[in-house]
C-alpha cells in the first residue's frame, strides 16, 4: 500500500523538488515552472500561494514530476 500523501505548503515541494534535482525555468505569476535539466520533457509547474496545497493539485503536480509518494517523502 502507497503511503498517503503529505500536506504540505507550496515552499516544501519547492524545496523537495530542486532536492530531486528540478531548476526553476521561470515564473508567471503566482505560479513557478520547474525543469529537470537530465530529463527535459519532465515539466512541473507549481502554485505559490501561502496555503496547503490540495491532494489532487499535490498528485498532479507528483505525476508531472514522474515522482511516487516514497520519494517526495524521502526529499521532505
Amino acid at each position: 500500500m502507497s503511503p498517503k500523501l503529505p500536506v504540505i505548503t507550496p515552499r516544501q515541494l519547492l524545496r523537495a523538488l530542486r532536492k530531486a534535482g528540478f531548476e526553476v525555468d521561470y515564473q508567471q505569476g503566482s505560479h513557478i515552472s520547474l525543469v529537470h535539466p537530465e530529463r527535459p520533457e519532465l515539466t512541473v509547474t507549481v502554485p505559490y500561494h501561502n496555503k496547503d496545497l490540495k491532494k489532487g493539485t499535490l498528485k498532479s503536480i507528483l505525476h508531472q514530476a514522474d515522482m511516487s509518494t516514497d520519494v517526495l517523502n524521502s526529499f521532505l
